[in-house]
């Protein structure tokens, strides 16, 4: 699975994510700061789930369904280490849900792996 960073998460995480999740990339590759919508329609185009702190990519998920797909980090202000820690943690079941068709939102929580 393809990750597509937030503009609202660092660019650096990237480098930390792509050996488990190849093709990654940050929401900046769409220039200057993007729009929510932008970037919602890039990733569906390209192949991405978007990983977000936003609230904004659940409603737009909940409304629209998939794709693309939807790993919201309900971890409020928590730093870089903690949203790599977080991805590194679970990416068996962001695989599995990669490869669940029913499935667009995956909801992590502070306090989870």
């Amino acid at each position: 699975m393809k990750l597509l960073l937030d503009a609202n998460l660092s660019r650096r995480l990237v480098a930390h994510v792509v050996d488990l999740f190849p093709g990654s990339a940050h929401a900046s590759v769409l220039g200057g700061a993007p729009e929510d919508r932008a970037i919602w329609d890039f990733a569906a185009t390209e192949g991405f789930a978007v990983v977000t702190k936003d609230s904004d990519f659940y409603r737009m998920s909940v409304a629209w369904g998939a794709p693309p797909k939807v790993i919201w980090l309900r971890i409020g202000n928590a730093g870089s280490r903690a949203v790599v820690d977080m991805l590194r943690a679970n990416a068996a079941a962001i695989e599995a849900f990669d490869g669940d068709a029913q499935s667009a939102l995956l909801i992590f929580e502070a306090g989870s792996p």
